[in-house]
């Protein structure tokens, strides 16, 4: 039948009600989710949520993207069913006494897009069984290849003195044959959990590992008030990180690059180089690792 969803056997839809009963409450972490045959971007979506006073809480997930976007303005697509397309609304600013959760200072807020690379990482070796590593700050790499990645965004306050909400996409390739993977300008090669022989490639419970260690990554570094010292998340990072002790070339937002030995990530998510010219932490940038 033309235009159904099961017409690539390989590529079976999710169901909206199981992914409700497993990751929403009172049974799961979040507090609403809304999936979506097709939109333009999950991102915008959530965004659009957010403006409007959504409160946090909102999944958006979609089974095909046509207006994806990655970071710097870039076009993140995928065939239908092939992938998870999915984001999340976070309002960190905002304390949530009953769980005993303080505001986070927008400081802290660099680390979002970090601690969503280490769930994806967590949920890759789990269901996947894959050795999975993170190039900085969240390139989800299988080998020297983009599997995933990550998009934050921030959602300005509706009045003066209210926090930004943050919007944060992930974008995971799951059975993207080799003809259909994407072109990063960049020049890193991409992949997808099939092509690296996952041992699982079911979208459904890979949704639901995901969803479910962002939940408890956000849940300790917001019970630690946005330190990812305190709440184990940089160490977590350093463990998948592997920029670091790499020599690494970094095209900055503004045209310039740098070069140099990556040693470490600071207590804000910046990256610390140590180039000719002296130290220096990066805060923005495509890294690329230098064979």
């Amino acid at each position: 039948m033309p235009g159904s969803p099961y017409t690539d056997l390989d590529r079976p839809p999710l169901s909206a009600a199981r992914l409700r009963r497993a990751l929403v409450a009172p049974h799961g972490p979040w507090a609403r989710l809304e999936l979506r045959t097709e939109t333009g971007s999950t991102n915008a979506d959530v965004a659009e949520a957010a403006a409007a006073g959504e409160p946090e809480g909102l999944v958006v997930v979609a089974e095909r993207q046509t207006a994806g976007r990655g970071r710097r303005g870039r076009v993140w697509q995928s065939p239908a069913r092939a992938g998870i397309a999915t984001s999340v609304l976070l309002r960190p600013g905002d304390p949530v006494p009953d769980r005993g959760w303080p505001a986070v200072p927008t400081t802290g807020y660099g680390w979002l897009p970090l601690l969503a690379g280490v769930a994806l990482v967590e949920a890759v070796a789990r269901l996947a069984e894959l050795e999975a590593a993170l190039k900085w700050p969240n390139d989800l790499l299988i080998g020297d290849a983009k599997c995933a990645g990550v998009l934050a965004e921030a959602v300005p306050g509706g009045a003066p003195a209210q926090p930004p909400a943050i919007v944060l996409g992930m974008g995971l390739n799951v059975t993207l044959r080799a003809d259909e993977l994407p072109v990063n300008p960049t020049g890193l090669p991409a992949t997808s959990l099939q092509l690296s022989g996952a041992a699982a490639t079911d979208r459904d419970p890979l949704l639901r590992a995901l969803l479910r260690a962002l939940a408890d990554w956000y849940a300790r570094w917001r019970s630690a008030g946005g330190d990812a010292v305190a709440s184990g998340l940089r160490d977590a990072y350093l463990a998948s990180c592997a920029t670091v002790g790499r020599e690494v070339r970094v095209l900055l937002p503004n045209g310039d690059e740098v070069t140099g030995t990556a040693t470490g990530v600071d207590p804000g998510g910046q990256l610390l180089l140590t180039t000719p010219a002296g130290n220096q932490a990066i805060s923005a940038g495509d890294v690329l690792h230098v064979r």
